[in-house]
């Protein structure tokens, strides 16, 4: 027996198994526990309000499987938005499955169809070797630039 596949705009009800994905995504990539309040939060209210962020998810068999959630940053040197790939997350056993694949060709679809969207980006741990194959497989490859940040959230005597 066939299943299909389907990715869907993620809502309210998809919240617990969103936080479950980002607890376990900060864990594998990079050896994180988040404050699972502090996440749960932040999940909400992002789904609450699109101008923060879209999530999407992969859904086999009324089953999620997958995520990933789209941040938008404007270009005025395009004059318009990349969406940001983010919170990219399969589960184990689903992996190397054409998850990501059908997330990423559903978000680049409706990008392209937007006027005001002028590409995707996406950053990714320089030791992820497997996922920087697979979005080169997917026609995103490497770039020129380093990510640079203040992370006071994690740090917040930085803030003074």
């Amino acid at each position: 027996m066939t299943t299909k596949q389907l990715i869907r705009r993620a809502s309210a009800h998809d919240l617990n198994v969103i936080v479950s994905f980002n607890a376990a995504l900060a864990e594998e990539s990079e050896a994180k526990r988040l404050d699972l309040d502090v996440l749960s939060q932040g999940v909400r209210a992002a789904l609450a309000d699109p101008s923060k962020c879209l999530y999407f998810v992969a859904e086999l068999d009324g089953q999620l499987v997958g995520q990933t959630m789209i941040t938008f940053e404007w270009s005025d040197w395009r004059k318009g938005h990349f969406w940001w790939i983010q919170s990219v997350y399969v589960k184990p056993d689903f992996r190397r499955r054409g998850v990501f694949r059908a997330l990423h060709n559903h978000i680049r679809d409706l990008a392209r169809n937007r006027p005001d969207v002028c590409g995707l980006r996406l950053y990714v741990h320089r030791d992820n070797a497997r996922a920087i194959s697979t979005y080169e497989d997917l026609g995103m490859p490497l770039t020129d630039y380093f990510v640079c940040e203040e992370d006071w959230a994690a740090n917040p005597a930085a803030r003074a």
